[in-house]
This record gives structure tokens, C-alpha cells and sequence, in this order.
């Protein structure tokens, strides 16, 4: 079955993923496309980064050379939101990246845009002083 996949900027589908329950599983080759994440001897490793993965639990990382994403999200503390019906997964960051953020005095940047569709990235107006207002309904 397809599954879209939204990790850190990029949004993918997969139309092999196969889904079960909290588990989503991706070929090696799928898990990098969709992350950057590559499966290696050593673990799960995204650049010189690698996680090992937890001993007696590997059954729950690795089936039939497929990687189980949401699992490795779980062990890395990072917020998964799924939705079933249309077969989305996105993962938040992970708490490590964002308590480094919120100790910097430096807002992360974005791009939004503006009334007349021209985008403006919070970057373009470094050591200028910004005012941001935001509104939601809910």
C-alpha cells in the first residue's frame, strides 16, 4: 500500500510501504530516499550518526531485510502522527534537536508567504528586527 512519508523537509511517497498497526515498514533503499536514513552493519546511521539497534529487539527494527521506520522514531523520543485512512506519516524532531533550538537565541528558520503569494524566509531579514504575528481559529 502507498504511504506518504513527511520527514524533516521532505515529503515522499512510498507506493511499496506496507503498514501494520503502529509499524511502518520500508526497503533499505525506500528508508533512505525517504530520510536520508541508511541501514548498515552498525545500525540505523544518517550521515556519521548511527544507531544501534536495541539487542532483543531487533525482530521489532528489521523483518525480511525491510526497516520499520516508526520503530526507530520511538526509540529516538521523535512524535509520530499517522493517519490511517490516507496512509500519511509524519514525524516531528526529535527532542534532542529541539531543546538545542530552544536554548539557542536564534528562531529556527521558515518560508511562508506573504498576502500576494511572494514567500519571505525569516533568513532574508537577519539583523533587522522582525515582528510576527500569528492567528489560528482553533
Amino acid at each position: 500500500m502507498p504511504a506518504t512519508i513527511i520527514y524533516n523537509d521532505r515529503t515522499i511517497t512510498i507506493p511499496s510501504a506496507s503498514v501494520e498497526r503502529d509499524s511502518l515498514w520500508l526497503s533499505p533503499a525506500e528508508l533512505s530516499r525517504a530520510t536520508g536514513w541508511e541501514l548498515k552493519s552498525q545500525g540505523a546511521c544518517l550521515d556519521e550518526r548511527c544507531v544501534p539497534i536495541p539487542k532483543g529487539r531487533e525482530a521489532e527494527f528489521v523483518r525480511g531485510g525491510n526497516f520499520n521506520l516508526a520503530a526507530l522514531a520511538r526509540h529516538l523520543g521523535q512524535p509520530i502522527v499517522h493517519d490511517d485512512r490516507y496512509a500519511v506519516w509524519s514525524f516531528g524532531s526529535e527532542p534532542a534537536a529541539i531543546a538545542t533550538q530552544l536554548s539557542s537565541t536564534e528562531a529556527p528558520d521558515f518560508t511562508i508567504p506573504d498576502l500576494d503569494g511572494k514567500m519571505h524566509s525569516l533568513s532574508d531579514y537577519r539583523g533587522k528586527k522582525v515582528l510576527l504575528l500569528s492567528w489560528a481559529s482553533w
